[in-house]
């Protein structure tokens, strides 16, 4: 299988290559040349398949560059850490399915994808004698995940941007608790969008990136999506067994565009109408919705919610779906997107009926999602994190009647305990890893949002051969 990028601007590459490269030396977003085609009896003996199962059947048609023992090898051990043992359960409440991502070791989707991603980086990086200092941004919850993917490992150091005091306090706390020598955490005086340009910007430096072996470890690396391809496939086969239907909705709180392009790929993947339809969900932070229901994809000002992992204006992943609907044309895709990154907005309207094709979209105000935690705890004696509440009410208001829907749970109620308790009257119970953390001794660095004081950090701080 071989690699591209959204931009045209470099040769094939492995799958190997491209989860080292990161973002693509030209800008751009690394995409497998073709999307493998799943038939319907394949799917079907895929039934009784394991969760880490499932999982190399659904990578190993991306990857055939590391030996099959080996995949298997890292698949398994990244699973092993996850307290439920379906990894990502659904629970049936009402009419709903909810698809419970957070039992990972930081209680968030992430983990799903980065428990896979810091084990892979250590097998290549072993492989080649080679170091990895990692660099990302986050939103709130990549940030926890990507450091304990990668916590104590050999050859590794992880930097990791967050907007300073633009998180909840358990997700800092889960990020700059971990004093492992090889863990850097850094506050930004700006937004999660002020993060994530200046990581692009510095990954575009192609010198820097290379003199310090730069790795990503944001959703900017296809690694992490093919990771979470897997859960929508392994929710269909649940809703497919349990049933009797063949096709499914999903609703999909997003932000970043990550979680709802993994969709994406599986519905390309696997046979025609078992994804039916896909709700992108957005907070007040509308710009994903705007885009689905009007073609404006243009930046506002960040607000700040109570589901802060969705705060978030120019979105990482949407290059990577505008290159299809664009047609694969790289050319105008990179035209785009630097038309975007001159002016803030593109004007996609007339590419409407496709978009509408593939997204229903809503977005959802701070007072209903606060309504939807309270009525939904009344009505299933369930707790939803406010992200999942975004998704949750965006199901309520989209669900056609008659076809199973599932909504994706990223977060444990308890990383957003203060929100929780305003809406249901009662805080949710804490999970054994969270408790006492925020009393617990911390490291991290406050620094302006800007690029050349992150990266003089950087290389202060990086590996090298």
């Amino acid at each position: 299988m071989q690699y591209l990028s959204t931009r045209g601007g470099i040769s094939p590459i492995p799958f190997t290559e491209a989860v080292m490269m990161g973002l693509a030396e030209d800008g751009g977003l690394l995409l497998p040349r073709t999307i493998p085609r799943i038939g319907s009896d394949t799917l079907n003996s895929w039934q009784k398949l394991s969760y880490a199962e499932l999982a190399f059947e659904v990578m190993s048609r991306f990857v055939d560059d590391i030996p099959i023992s080996d995949l298997k090898k890292i698949i398994n051990r990244s699973y092993t850490t996850f307290k439920a043992e379906e990894v990502t359960p659904l629970v049936h409440k009402g009419d709903l399915h909810i698809l419970e991502l957070f039992h990972g070791p930081t209680l968030a989707f992430k983990d799903v994808a980065l428990q896979f991603l810091g084990n892979l980086f250590e097998y290549l990086l072993a492989k080649n004698q080679s170091v990895l200092n990692i660099l990302g941004a986050t939103s709130g919850d990549t940030g926890s995940a990507a450091i304990y993917g990668v916590r104590g490992k050999e050859r590794i150091n992880i930097f990791i941007l967050h907007p300073h005091q633009r998180v909840s306090l358990v997700q800092e706390k889960q990020m700059t608790t971990v004093l492992d020598a090889n863990v850097f955490n850094i506050a930004i005086r700006g937004s999660f969008d002020d993060g994530q340009t200046i990581i692009k910007k510095i990954f575009s430096d192609i010198a820097f990136k290379n003199r310090y072996h730069l790795g990503a470890i944001n959703s900017i690396n296809w690694a992490r999506v093919l990771a979470q391809v897997v859960y929508f496939v392994h929710s269909c086969l649940h809703v497919i067994k349990h049933e009797k239907d063949s096709s499914v909705d999903f609703s999909i709180p997003t932000g970043n565009f990550g979680d709802i392009f993994a969709g994406f790929i599986a519905k390309k993947m696997l046979p025609a109408g078992t994804i039916r339809q896909m709700v992108l969900a957005t907070n007040d932070n509308d710009i994903l919705s705007r885009f689905v229901n009007k073609g404006d994809y243009s930046l506002g000002e960040v607000k700040i919610t109570s589901s802060p992992s969705m705060d978030i204006q120019a979105a990482s992943n949407f290059e990577r779906y505008l290159f299809y609907l664009m047609d694969s044309d790289a050319a105008r895709t990179r035209e785009l997107m630097e038309e975007f990154a001159v002016n803030g907005k593109i004007d996609l309207c007339g590419y409407q009926d496709q978009i509408r094709r593939d997204f229903v979209a809503a977005s959802i105000s701070e007072t209903a999602v606060s309504e939807t935690i309270a009525s939904f705890y009344k009505q299933h004696d369930y707790i939803l994190d406010p992200h999942t509440a975004v998704g949750v009410k965006a199901a309520q208001l989209c669900k056609t009647v008659g076809v199973p829907m599932v909504c994706l749970a990223t977060a444990h109620p308890a990383k957003f305990s203060t929100v929780v308790e305003a809406a249901i009257g009662t805080a949710p119970s804490v999970p054994e890893c969270l408790t006492g953390i925020t009393d617990k001794p911390a490291r991290c660095e406050l620094m302006d949002a800007d690029m050349k004081i992150i990266q003089e950090f950087v290389s202060r701080n990086a590996l090298r051969l």
